[in-house]
Protein backbone atom coordinates (compact mmCIF):
# COMPACT_ATOMS: atom_id res chain seq x y z
CA UNK A 1 0.00 0.00 0.00
CA UNK A 2 1.35 3.29 -0.94
CA UNK A 3 0.67 6.46 1.41
CA UNK A 4 0.60 10.51 -0.40
CA UNK A 5 4.02 10.80 1.34
CA UNK A 6 5.55 7.39 0.40
CA UNK A 7 4.38 8.18 -3.31
CA UNK A 8 6.25 11.36 -2.97
CA UNK A 9 9.35 10.10 -1.52
CA UNK A 10 9.43 7.75 -4.82
CA UNK A 11 9.11 10.08 -7.21
CA UNK A 12 11.86 12.60 -5.19
CA UNK A 13 14.33 9.21 -5.41
CA UNK A 14 13.62 9.34 -9.37
CA UNK A 15 14.34 12.55 -9.91
CA UNK A 16 10.77 13.82 -10.56
CA UNK A 17 9.91 17.29 -9.31
CA UNK A 18 8.08 17.63 -6.09
CA UNK A 19 5.74 19.67 -7.79
CA UNK A 20 5.13 17.58 -10.98
CA UNK A 21 4.28 14.63 -8.92
CA UNK A 22 1.99 16.29 -6.69
CA UNK A 23 0.31 17.67 -10.22
CA UNK A 24 0.06 13.64 -11.40
CA UNK A 25 -1.33 12.86 -7.79
CA UNK A 26 -3.84 15.41 -8.43
CA UNK A 27 -4.78 14.16 -11.73
CA UNK A 28 -5.13 10.23 -10.81
CA UNK A 29 -7.42 10.87 -7.13
CA UNK A 30 -9.06 14.00 -8.16
CA UNK A 31 -7.98 15.87 -4.93
CA UNK A 32 -6.36 19.44 -5.10
CA UNK A 33 -2.93 20.00 -3.90
CA UNK A 34 -3.90 21.77 -0.69
CA UNK A 35 -5.98 18.08 0.31
CA UNK A 36 -2.77 16.15 -0.49
CA UNK A 37 -0.50 18.30 1.40
CA UNK A 38 -2.89 17.49 4.44
CA UNK A 39 -3.71 14.05 3.95
CA UNK A 40 0.16 13.18 3.35
CA UNK A 41 -1.13 10.13 5.49
CA UNK A 42 -3.70 9.06 2.76
CA UNK A 43 -3.94 5.75 1.11
CA UNK A 44 -3.64 5.62 -2.94
CA UNK A 45 -6.03 2.62 -4.08
CA UNK A 46 -4.38 0.00 -5.90
CA UNK A 47 -5.34 0.66 -9.04
CA UNK A 48 -3.49 4.80 -8.56
CA UNK A 49 -0.54 3.38 -7.50
CA UNK A 50 0.52 1.67 -10.67
CA UNK A 51 -0.93 4.29 -12.63
CA UNK A 52 1.24 6.85 -10.53
CA UNK A 53 4.16 4.64 -11.20
CA UNK A 54 3.91 4.42 -14.54
CA UNK A 55 3.13 8.01 -15.03
CA UNK A 56 6.38 8.87 -12.42
CA UNK A 57 8.95 6.49 -15.54
CA UNK A 58 7.45 8.86 -18.01
CA UNK A 59 8.32 11.88 -16.50
CA UNK A 60 11.10 11.06 -15.33
CA UNK A 61 11.87 9.89 -19.28
CA UNK A 62 11.04 13.36 -20.34
CA UNK A 63 7.80 13.36 -21.29
CA UNK A 64 5.50 16.39 -20.93
CA UNK A 65 3.68 16.97 -17.63
CA UNK A 66 1.04 18.24 -19.52
CA UNK A 67 1.10 14.98 -22.15
CA UNK A 68 0.89 12.77 -19.08
CA UNK A 69 -2.24 14.81 -17.47
CA UNK A 70 -3.98 15.72 -21.09
CA UNK A 71 -4.16 19.18 -20.03
CA UNK A 72 -2.36 22.70 -20.16
CA UNK A 73 -3.27 26.13 -18.90
CA UNK A 74 -2.72 29.10 -21.17
CA UNK A 75 -4.13 32.80 -20.95
CA UNK A 76 -6.80 31.69 -18.50
CA UNK A 77 -7.76 28.83 -20.66
CA UNK A 78 -7.44 25.09 -19.42
CA UNK A 79 -6.56 23.18 -22.95
CA UNK A 80 -6.42 19.67 -23.75
CA UNK A 81 -3.18 19.17 -25.35
CA UNK A 82 -1.40 15.25 -26.46
CA UNK A 83 1.76 14.25 -28.46
CA UNK A 84 -0.10 15.87 -31.83
CA UNK A 85 0.84 19.23 -30.25
CA UNK A 86 3.21 21.28 -28.41
CA UNK A 87 2.99 22.08 -25.04
CA UNK A 88 1.56 25.73 -24.65
CA UNK A 89 4.12 27.85 -22.98
CA UNK A 90 3.98 31.10 -20.88
CA UNK A 91 6.52 32.60 -23.24
CA UNK A 92 3.97 32.75 -26.05
CA UNK A 93 1.37 34.59 -23.63
CA UNK A 94 3.54 37.48 -24.97
CA UNK A 95 2.36 37.17 -28.23
CA UNK A 96 -1.41 36.67 -27.21
CA UNK A 97 -1.48 39.87 -25.18
CA UNK A 98 0.51 41.75 -27.58
CA UNK A 99 -2.26 41.33 -29.98
CA UNK A 100 -4.76 42.01 -27.50
CA UNK A 101 -3.30 45.28 -27.17
CA UNK A 102 -3.72 45.88 -30.95
CA UNK A 103 -7.36 45.04 -31.31
CA UNK A 104 -7.94 47.40 -27.80
CA UNK A 105 -5.95 50.24 -29.03
CA UNK A 106 -5.01 52.47 -31.75
CA UNK A 107 -7.20 51.80 -35.55
CA UNK A 108 -8.20 47.96 -34.82
CA UNK A 109 -9.97 48.79 -32.01
CA UNK A 110 -12.41 50.68 -34.02
CA UNK A 111 -12.83 47.97 -36.36
CA UNK A 112 -16.52 46.11 -35.68
CA UNK A 113 -15.06 42.90 -36.55
CA UNK A 114 -11.41 42.87 -36.75
CA UNK A 115 -10.27 39.71 -38.51
CA UNK A 116 -7.73 37.57 -37.45
CA UNK A 117 -5.26 34.63 -38.21
CA UNK A 118 -3.32 32.24 -36.38
CA UNK A 119 -1.33 30.26 -38.66
CA UNK A 120 0.10 27.06 -37.11
CA UNK A 121 -2.70 26.85 -34.18
CA UNK A 122 -1.67 23.76 -33.07
CA UNK A 123 -3.91 23.17 -29.84
CA UNK A 124 -5.46 26.43 -30.85
CA UNK A 125 -4.23 28.03 -27.63
CA UNK A 126 -3.22 31.64 -29.36
CA UNK A 127 -6.31 31.47 -31.75
CA UNK A 128 -8.23 30.52 -28.74
CA UNK A 129 -7.22 32.74 -26.47
CA UNK A 130 -7.50 35.97 -28.78
CA UNK A 131 -11.29 34.64 -29.56
CA UNK A 132 -11.56 34.91 -25.94
CA UNK A 133 -10.17 37.93 -25.24
CA UNK A 134 -11.62 39.78 -28.26
CA UNK A 135 -14.92 38.68 -28.82
CA UNK A 136 -15.84 40.83 -31.96
CA UNK A 137 -13.15 39.06 -33.40
CA UNK A 138 -13.50 37.30 -36.11
CA UNK A 139 -10.77 34.44 -35.78
CA UNK A 140 -9.24 31.93 -38.18
CA UNK A 141 -7.09 29.21 -37.33
CA UNK A 142 -4.64 28.07 -39.67
CA UNK A 143 -2.98 24.05 -39.15
CA UNK A 144 -1.92 21.88 -41.67
CA UNK A 145 -1.33 18.91 -39.49
CA UNK A 146 -4.65 16.90 -39.57
CA UNK A 147 -3.81 15.40 -35.59
CA UNK A 148 -3.53 19.02 -34.23
CA UNK A 149 -6.45 20.52 -36.20
CA UNK A 150 -8.60 17.80 -34.44
CA UNK A 151 -7.39 18.97 -30.93
CA UNK A 152 -7.64 22.41 -31.65
CA UNK A 153 -11.51 21.86 -32.94
CA UNK A 154 -12.46 19.95 -30.20
CA UNK A 155 -10.71 22.70 -27.62
CA UNK A 156 -12.85 25.48 -29.37
CA UNK A 157 -16.26 23.23 -29.13
CA UNK A 158 -15.18 22.26 -25.52
CA UNK A 159 -14.57 25.94 -24.77
CA UNK A 160 -17.76 27.72 -26.74
CA UNK A 161 -15.10 29.76 -28.34
CA UNK A 162 -16.42 30.22 -32.30
CA UNK A 163 -13.07 29.94 -34.43
CA UNK A 164 -13.23 28.97 -38.29
CA UNK A 165 -10.35 25.97 -38.62
CA UNK A 166 -8.64 25.55 -41.77
CA UNK A 167 -6.48 22.69 -43.00
CA UNK A 168 -3.58 23.17 -44.64
CA UNK A 169 -0.20 24.65 -45.36
CA UNK A 170 0.30 28.42 -43.93
CA UNK A 171 -1.43 30.77 -46.63
CA UNK A 172 -2.60 27.59 -48.86
CA UNK A 173 -4.95 27.10 -46.43
CA UNK A 174 -7.11 30.15 -47.14
CA UNK A 175 -7.77 30.37 -50.86
CA UNK A 176 -10.55 32.95 -51.55
CA UNK A 177 -13.14 29.63 -52.14
CA UNK A 178 -12.53 29.91 -48.03
CA UNK A 179 -14.32 33.01 -47.87
CA UNK A 180 -11.18 34.44 -46.05
CA UNK A 181 -11.02 37.94 -45.60
CA UNK A 182 -7.97 40.43 -45.68
CA UNK A 183 -6.72 40.17 -42.46
CA UNK A 184 -5.83 42.90 -39.94
CA UNK A 185 -4.02 40.74 -37.50
CA UNK A 186 -1.69 37.92 -38.36
CA UNK A 187 -0.16 35.95 -35.57
CA UNK A 188 1.85 33.14 -35.78
CA UNK A 189 4.09 30.43 -33.60
CA UNK A 190 5.45 28.59 -36.14
CA UNK A 191 8.49 26.20 -36.13
CA UNK A 192 11.37 28.53 -35.58
CA UNK A 193 14.48 26.34 -34.20
CA UNK A 194 17.46 24.90 -36.75
CA UNK A 195 17.78 21.01 -37.30
CA UNK A 196 21.29 20.85 -35.05
CA UNK A 197 20.39 22.79 -32.48
CA UNK A 198 21.05 21.58 -28.98
CA UNK A 199 17.42 22.31 -27.23
CA UNK A 200 16.07 20.22 -29.60
CA UNK A 201 16.79 17.34 -27.09
CA UNK A 202 14.66 18.64 -24.17
CA UNK A 203 11.82 18.66 -26.70
CA UNK A 204 12.08 15.04 -28.00
CA UNK A 205 8.52 13.90 -26.82
CA UNK A 206 6.98 16.97 -28.96
CA UNK A 207 6.12 16.94 -32.46
CA UNK A 208 9.33 17.37 -34.42
CA UNK A 209 7.61 19.29 -38.03
CA UNK A 210 6.35 21.89 -35.36
CA UNK A 211 9.47 23.11 -33.71
CA UNK A 212 11.92 22.64 -37.10
CA UNK A 213 11.86 24.90 -40.03
CA UNK A 214 14.94 25.00 -43.04
CA UNK A 215 18.43 24.95 -42.20
CA UNK A 216 18.49 28.22 -39.62
CA UNK A 217 15.16 28.02 -37.93
CA UNK A 218 13.65 30.95 -40.43
CA UNK A 219 12.58 29.45 -43.15
CA UNK A 220 9.15 29.24 -42.10
CA UNK A 221 8.93 32.79 -41.03
CA UNK A 222 10.37 34.14 -44.38
CA UNK A 223 7.52 32.33 -46.03
CA UNK A 224 4.69 33.96 -43.99
CA UNK A 225 6.34 37.14 -44.31
CA UNK A 226 6.90 37.27 -47.95
CA UNK A 227 2.97 36.06 -48.80
CA UNK A 228 1.14 38.24 -46.08
CA UNK A 229 1.22 41.51 -47.87
CA UNK A 230 -1.62 40.01 -50.24
CA UNK A 231 -3.32 38.76 -47.73
CA UNK A 232 -3.87 41.60 -44.92
CA UNK A 233 -5.40 44.85 -44.86
CA UNK A 234 -3.10 48.56 -44.85
CA UNK A 235 -2.39 49.18 -41.29
CA UNK A 236 -2.38 45.29 -40.39
CA UNK A 237 0.29 43.79 -38.28
CA UNK A 238 2.15 40.59 -38.89
CA UNK A 239 3.16 39.12 -34.95
CA UNK A 240 5.98 36.40 -34.91
CA UNK A 241 6.95 34.88 -32.04
CA UNK A 242 10.77 33.27 -32.46
CA UNK A 243 14.10 32.33 -30.99
CA UNK A 244 15.64 34.53 -28.28
CA UNK A 245 18.23 34.80 -30.68
CA UNK A 246 16.34 35.76 -33.87
CA UNK A 247 14.92 39.08 -32.93
CA UNK A 248 17.39 41.17 -35.65
CA UNK A 249 17.03 38.57 -38.11
CA UNK A 250 13.28 38.61 -38.15
CA UNK A 251 13.16 42.52 -38.53
CA UNK A 252 15.41 42.01 -41.25
CA UNK A 253 12.84 39.63 -42.82
CA UNK A 254 9.47 42.10 -41.92
CA UNK A 255 11.14 44.62 -43.58
CA UNK A 256 12.33 43.03 -46.54
CA UNK A 257 7.86 42.21 -47.05
CA UNK A 258 7.30 45.94 -46.40
CA UNK A 259 6.84 45.75 -42.97
CA UNK A 260 7.23 49.14 -41.12
CA UNK A 261 7.25 50.13 -37.03
CA UNK A 262 8.82 46.70 -36.40
CA UNK A 263 8.95 46.01 -32.79
CA UNK A 264 10.18 43.32 -30.15
CA UNK A 265 8.76 42.16 -27.27
CA UNK A 266 10.50 40.38 -24.44
CA UNK A 267 8.93 37.62 -22.83
CA UNK A 268 8.58 36.65 -18.77
CA UNK A 269 12.32 36.03 -18.65
CA UNK A 270 13.27 39.34 -20.41
CA UNK A 271 14.63 37.66 -23.72
CA UNK A 272 13.37 39.36 -27.16
CA UNK A 273 10.28 36.60 -27.75
CA UNK A 274 8.06 38.21 -30.35
CA UNK A 275 8.74 40.57 -33.24
CA UNK A 276 6.43 42.53 -35.23
CA UNK A 277 5.44 45.32 -37.88
CA UNK A 278 2.67 47.00 -39.64
CA UNK A 279 1.54 46.77 -43.10
CA UNK A 280 1.43 50.31 -45.00
CA UNK A 281 0.85 50.74 -48.47
CA UNK A 282 -0.56 47.57 -49.69
CA UNK A 283 -3.70 45.55 -49.79
CA UNK A 284 -4.79 42.39 -50.53
CA UNK A 285 -5.12 41.31 -54.34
Amino acid sequence: MLTIAAALARARAGGVDRLDAQLLLTHLTGHPRTWLLAHDDALLEPAQATAFEALLARRAAGEPLAYLVGQREFHGLALDVGPAVLVPRPDTETLVDWGLALLAAGPLAGATRPAVVDLGTGSGAIALALKNGCPRAEVWAVERSAAALAVARANAGRLGLDVHFAAGDWWDALPPAAGAPAFDLVVSNPPYIAPDDPHLAALAHEPRDALVAGADGLADIARIAADAPSRMTRGGWLLFEHGWTQAEAVARILAGAGFESIATRADIEGRPRCTGGCLSGSSRT
